[in-house]
């Protein structure tokens, strides 16, 4: 069963459909996954802003389950590379094949072409290969011999890393980190939700497919298209677009941090913040909405100083702390 359209030129009914439908990609999900509602909101936001997720996190922690569940919540079309050392690009764009019958080349399309691509262990390749995704994750398009190639607009990825292994893998570059919205981390669930994934997989003689628990789709495209047009008309306050751009200038004047955060962080979190804003039943964003989404939004695309790395500190900590320091709107 899919969301009905959103009736267009009537604000607060669309506003309470997209918090609808937001809850209801989170009761979905929530029937695979146990203990990460607010993971699969921070994807759904994601998802109605047009922004990348990279989940990092320690294995077995449901990162897979979570992308094919929310898949499958929201009707997407899902992808899925297994990064690799030897992956290359043509491995996940696709290339122009000549076909004898026709004596002209055809394009077989890689498996990036699709609406939710679930990138595991991006960290696992080289940059060369890792630098395909980025045209795709910018423009949603990709080129190949100098050719565009236009994708969904829908075009997500999820990609994933684990943090505790450190051979064989390879740093990803900045400039891809900057593509992704949220980087998030993935933790262990608490004793009750650990005790409940033992009771549903312990007796499983393999891992159950998504539709096992009874994932239902609950929504399609054209949900997710009027839900962004939703979103779009989200009143920003002039005051809020002040401390947003505070907040990311902070970051570069800050002497805990390296490297600051660049003006596509500006915009990606007011984006972000309207689409939380929307999916908790508001037409207009709070300081709450940009104090809430800043770690994600900032984790990946800030540096640690020298300094504040030997006396322990984090990059949550420091942005915490930037936050503290800001004036919040009235």
């Amino acid at each position: 069963m899919t969301a009905e359209p959103i009736a267009k030129g009537d604000g607060a009914k669309g506003i309470e459909r997209v918090q609808a439908l937001g809850a209801a990609i989170d009761a979905e999900v929530a029937k695979a996954v146990f203990g990460q509602g607010p993971l699969t909101r921070m994807v759904t936001i994601a998802l109605l802003a047009g922004g990348h997720v990279l989940l990092e996190g320690p294995p077995g922690t449901a990162k897979t389950l979570l992308a094919q569940a929310f898949a499958r919540a929201t009707g997407l079309d899902f992808g899925r590379i297994q990064f690799t050392p030897d992956l290359m690009p043509g491995d996940i764009l696709g290339s122009n094949l000549f076909n004898f019958q026709t004596s002209a080349f055809t394009l077989t399309k890689g498996p990036i072409f699709t609406e939710l691509l679930l990138a595991d262990e991006i960290n696992r390749t080289p940059p060369k290969t890792q630098a395909a995704l980025l045209e795709a994750m910018q423009e949603r398009r990709v080129t190949i011999n100098g050719e565009p190639h236009v994708m969904s607009p829908r075009f997500t990825v999820l990609a994933t890393q684990n943090p505790i292994e450190q051979q064989g893998v390879y740093p990803l570059p900045e400039a891809q980190l900057d593509r992704f919205l949220f980087k998030l981390v993935v933790g262990y669930p608490d004793a009750a939700e650990e005790r409940r994934i033992v009771a549903e997989h312990g007796g499983r003689f393999k891992s159950p497919a998504v539709a096992d628990f009874g994932v239902s789709q609950v929504a399609d495209a054209a949900a997710i298209g009027e839900a962004i047009d939703v979103i779009s008309t989200v009143r920003l306050a002039d005051e809020i677009v002040d401390y947003i751009v505070r907040l990311i200038r902070a970051t570069r004047e800050s002497a805990d941090l390296e490297c600051g955060a660049s003006p596509r962080a500006a915009s990606l979190l007011a984006r972000a913040a309207s689409a939380a804003a929307a999916l908790d039943g508001r037409d207009y964003v709070i300081p709450d909405d940009i104090q809430r989404l800043a770690a994600g939004v900032l984790r990946h695309r800030v540096i640690l100083s020298a300094a504040a790395e030997i006396e322990g500190r984090s990059v949550e900590q420091v942005v915490a702390a930037l936050l503290e320091r800001e004036e919040v709107p009235r």
